[in-house]
């Protein structure tokens, strides 16, 4: 595969080292999207995860030349139909930030005593033209009372998770991703990830970059 080089659609950091851990060993070389110049941004105009997952992976293929992998995720809250769902990171606006959109939810479940929640996480590989490859992974909880940890990024300081005991942020990288919503996404792949690089190998024979 050229250069043996897939790159991580994000900037988010948290995602980076995440995806780095899980990723490891390989031998593949990862970048993501701060090794490269400023591209344009992708357009996450999709009504599902999946939908955006391929939106991002497939605009960063095409514009960089090497294969690309993104995931869409974010957390489904019952009481609120669904919610804060693919607008997880810009549920409190654009630019809010993590804090911003975790006080914005814990707002709307004030005086709610059901708080199931699930993370969700889609992840789409695709090649600079053609389909792509997709995986998915859920992790339950529930929504906790006040944030608790210092770990992780986004709604972890407020996603109980009742098999630990305790908050996302709360668990080590170790134990986060063993039962996470990314890190099920990722043991499937995992599970088959000598069949993507045959995949991947084929793809990019057929439509050289």
């Amino acid at each position: 595969m050229r250069d043996r080089l897939i790159v991580l659609a994000t900037r988010n950091p948290g995602k980076v080292k995440e995806y780095q851990e899980l990723l490891s060993g390989f031998g593949l070389e990862f970048r993501s999207l701060n090794d490269f110049g400023p591209i344009p941004e992708a357009e996450e105009n999709g009504s599902t995860f999946d939908d955006n997952a391929y939106i991002k992976a497939s605009h960063t293929a095409r514009i960089l030349g090497f294969p690309a992998f993104a995931d869409d995720s974010g957390l489904v809250v019952e009481a609120l139909n669904g919610e804060p769902g693919v607008r997880s990171a810009r549920y409190a606006g654009e630019k809010a930030t993590d804090e911003e959109n975790n006080q914005k939810l814990l707002h709307a479940l004030e005086g709610v005593e059901e708080r199931r929640a699930a993370f969700v996480c889609t992840i789409s590989i695709a090649v600079p033209r053609g389909p792509a490859l997709t995986y998915e992974g859920r992790c339950e909880g529930e929504i906790a009372i006040e944030p608790a940890g210092e770990n992780g990024f986004g709604y972890d300081p407020v996603f109980y998770y009742p098999p630990l005991g305790r908050t996302f942020a709360q668990l080590s990288p170790q134990e986060k991703n063993e039962v996470s919503h990314r890190g099920k996404a990722m043991a499937e792949l995992r599970g088959e990830f000598d069949k993507v690089l045959i995949w991947l190998e084929q793809r990019i024979q057929e439509e050289p970059f």
